[in-house]
């Protein structure tokens, strides 16, 4: 099901964010082979619990000029690429335009750094 509606919701984005969350999704589906995706609070989520939104690694989530990448526990990552913004509680994300402001392999780097913390 989580799958169908992430799909349903990276359709339903205009072509420049559409692309950027066709382009991450597949790093974050390989980066976390264990977590569990769905939507949760009107957004793709990935998270390693049972559910959508339990024990919450990383999500993303349209909005008109950007999409968002955000890590649950990305304040706690160290950050060389000084790319993740700081935002509520431990969270941090970063804002992407175009497809070209994904680097693969920082995204892997993070999301297994965040998945790593969220299974201690």
């Amino acid at each position: 099901m989580g799958n169908t509606e992430i799909t349903d919701y990276l359709s339903g984005l205009d072509a420049p964010l559409r692309e950027i969350g066709e382009k991450l999704r597949p790093i974050i589906d390989t980066a976390l082979p264990e977590a569990t995706g769905g939507m949760w609070h009107g957004h793709p989520t990935w998270g390693l619990g049972g559910r959508p939104g339990q024990r919450p690694v990383c999500l993303v989530k349209g909005y008109r000029s950007y999409l968002t990448f955000g890590l649950w526990r990305g304040q706690d990552l160290a950050d060389p690429s000084g790319r993740l913004v700081p935002g509520a509680r431990r969270m941090a994300s970063v804002r992407l335009h175009g497809v070209d402001e994904i680097d693969p392999t920082l995204f892997t780097d993070w999301l297994r750094r965040a998945a790593d913390l969220e299974s201690r």
